[in-house]
C-alpha cells in the first residue's frame, strides 16, 4: 500500500525519483496519469486496469464520461522504475502540474500522486482545516458498534 509524505526531485530530463518504499509494489508495472486536483497520479497496473473497467463501462452518450476518460486515458503514460529508482514524468504532465525541481509524493493507498511544493502546500492547508474535519470525519463515521 502507498502511505505517506516524500519530498524527491525531478532532474532536468524529467526523471522523478521514486520514493524506495514504493518501488517495489511498481514492479509488475504502472501508469502515470493526470490527477483530479493539478495533481499526477501513479497507479498499479492491477489498479490502473480496475479504473479502465470502470471508464469502460461508463456510458459513451454521457458527456462527463467522455471527459473523464479523456482526461485519464488520453493522459495515460506505462512508466518503469530505472535502475536508479526513478520514472519519467512527460513535458505535458510536468507541464499541467507544474512540476520543476522538486516534488512531494503522497501515498494514496493503491495509487500515490506527485504534487508541485506549492499545490501541496494548498493541499496541506486544506486537510488542515479543523472546521472542515469535523464534518469530513463526522461523514466518515468511525464509531464502533
Amino acid at each position: 500500500m502507498f502511505l505517506g509524505q516524500y519530498q524527491h526531485s525531478i532532474d532536468d530530463k524529467g526523471r522523478l525519483m521514486v520514493p524506495a518504499r514504493f518501488r517495489e509494489l511498481l514492479e509488475g508495472g504502472a501508469y502515470l496519469t493526470q490527477g483530479f486536483d493539478k495533481c499526477l497520479m501513479v497507479m498499479t497496473e492491477a489498479y490502473f486496469q480496475q479504473v479502465y473497467e470502470r471508464i469502460n463501462a461508463m456510458n459513451l452518450t454521457d458527456p462527463t464520461a467522455r471527459i473523464l476518460r479523456r482526461m485519464l486515458l488520453a493522459n495515460a503514460y506505462p512508466v518503469e522504475v530505472d535502475k536508479v529508482g526513478r520514472i519519467l514524468v512527460p513535458s505535458n504532465l510536468r507541464e499541467f502540474a507544474a512540476l520543476s525541481g522538486n516534488a512531494v509524493i503522497a501515498g494514496q493507498g493503491g495509487f500515490f500522486e506527485v504534487w508541485a511544493p506549492a499545490e501541496w502546500e494548498k493541499q496541506t492547508a486544506e486537510i488542515n482545516d479543523i472546521e472542515a474535519n469535523n464534518q469530513r470525519f463526522a461523514t466518515l463515521n468511525l464509531s464502533s458498534k
